[in-house]
């Protein structure tokens, strides 16, 4: 049996933000208006491939950098700018164009370059773009790290002999080789069942991905949505069921097994069922997780402080052991190192296969969930019946205070219950818990909330808002 657990639609009373530079572990994140120090501009671009190159890629006698992009307009520029700084750094450039960030984080890997650049803002709008800064395994920078990258320190070029700079066009096969290659993925099992399927590609790396991997499964039948890779994107484009209704549409009318949707850089993974009913993205890892912890003796997984019950519950079903960790990819990354995991991720639809690469994979996501599919011949909406539902309420609010303030006061106000102090707080209910953070990737405060009714997990949130608002 499977426990899952149904997303409710975000919340956001977020104000506009007009500019902003988020540096974090999830990379260098900005708004686009070239004010240095306030945005990813020009200016700080520069300064934080050079503080790349110096804290990380200069430790390599052979330094290579593979480089990659989302399809939104701002990235073709901002590669340009960081393949002169590189190569005058004396550093070779691997460009393999227009891929999503597993794929550079395979190739990354492959290649035995000395680390990785994906330049993409995720589920951010057009507005936005970022520098995610890999390491030499192709997975994201440790938290040491990126404290050495984005220190308040002036860089300054030290040109040398000049790199060069190859492309490389291989590395979206190369992922789909390395995904069909593992044992738990049956192309035939998949192939044998004429699966149709709908694909939101959001107009970036995923709309070419997806459909060439489930071509490559013996997927015939694809009906391509926004699948042009022009950056321009049609919808908001975090894969979040209000964003998804156009998808939804199509499914709801057509004969379709299910639809798949990824955001902008295609490490995440939403499903749609046959019904034009979002699957929900924190039942994506629940899925696959399941298909893989099934068939192991004492299994171990991982997730973060923000992800549903749900996996700690089925891990728990199949006598294994289940562990959280901060968010943050990275920081599941190294719980899983850590514990030996045989699958983790996080619950914004993020799957983590260590066979395949440390690192959230849509693709190994889709091969998995299909996979289960085609050998318990049901449908997504069937397995989605079968499990035991929670529910999660996801909002974030601006908030100018300091979240020490905010640990501190919501340590007193719930100190009878159990409380985690690695990531923000999240206080640990009877069957029901909620997490308040900053977030990474956003300058907003994050609420996130669970609970076995839609209306318990509103409730927590709300309760935890209007606190936040005497603060």
């Amino acid at each position: 049996m499977v426990i899952a657990a149904k997303q409710l639609p975000l919340v956001q009373t977020v104000k506009k933000v007009k500019m902003t530079l988020i540096k974090s572990i999830s990379g260098i994140r900005g708004t686009l208006e070239n004010i240095p120090g306030e945005s990813l501009s020009d200016y700080d671009i520069n300064q934080f491939t050079l503080a790349y190159h110096q804290e990380i890629i200069s430790r390599y006698d052979n330094q290579v950098v593979v480089l990659g992009r989302d399809a939104r307009k701002s990235g073709i520029r901002i590669s340009e700018i960081v393949s002169e700084i590189l190569i005058n750094e004396g550093c070779d450039v691997i460009d393999v164009g227009l891929v999503t960030t597993p794929t550079l984080g395979i190739c990354t890997k492959k290649m035995k370059a000395s680390g990785g650049i994906m330049i993409s803002a995720s589920h951010n709008d057009e507005k936005w773009n970022a520098l995610k800064l890999l390491n030499n395994n192709g997975e994201f920078l440790s938290p040491d790290n990126v404290a050495l990258i984005i220190k308040d320190v002036e860089r300054t070029a030290n040109p040398s002999s000049k790199g060069k700079i190859t492309q490389y066009h291989r590395a979206l096969e190369d992922h789909i080789d390395l995904v069909l290659s593992q044992n738990e993925i049956s192309k035939e099992k998949i192939s044998s069942k004429s699966f149709s399927v709908a694909v939101d590609g959001i107009n970036s790396v995923g709309g070419v991905a997806i459909p060439e991997f489930l071509n490559t499964l013996g997927i015939k039948k694809i009906k391509k949505i926004n699948c042009i890779p022009d950056g321009a994107f049609a919808h908001n484009p975090e894969p979040l069921p209000e964003n998804l209704t156009e998808i939804c549409s199509v499914l709801k009318k057509g004969n379709f097994d299910l639809g798949i949707v990824v955001d902008p850089d295609a490490d995440r993974l939403c499903l749609i069922d046959e019904n034009g009913e979002p699957f929900g993205e924190e039942y994506t890892l629940v899925a696959a997780a399941e298909h893989i912890i099934s068939k192991i003796n004492k299994p171990v997984t991982c997730s973060n402080m923000s992800s549903s019950l749900a996996l700690k519950k089925i891990t728990e079903l199949y006598n294994g052991e289940y562990f959280s960790s901060p968010v943050g990819e990275i920081n599941v990354v190294e719980k899983m190192k850590q514990k030996n995991a045989d699958i983790g991720g996080e619950g914004n639809g993020g799957v983590i296969f260590p066979s395949t690469h440390y690192g959230r994979d849509s693709l190994i996501g889709i091969g998995l969930i299909l996979t289960l599919l085609s050998e318990r011949d049901i449908s997504l909406s069937e397995l989605k019946k079968s499990l035991p539902t929670y529910y999660i309420h996801k909002t974030k609010t601006t908030f100018d205070q300091s979240l020490d303030k905010v640990v501190s006061y919501f340590s007193n106000e719930y100190s009878n219950f159990d409380i985690d102090l690695r990531d923000g707080i999240r206080i640990d209910f009877l069957n029901s818990w909620t997490h308040i953070r900053k977030s990474n990737t956003e300058p907003v405060v994050r609420i996130i909330s669970e609970a076995s009714t839609s209306e318990k997990a509103r409730k927590l949130s709300k309760e935890i808002i209007s606190k936040l608002q005497v603060l």
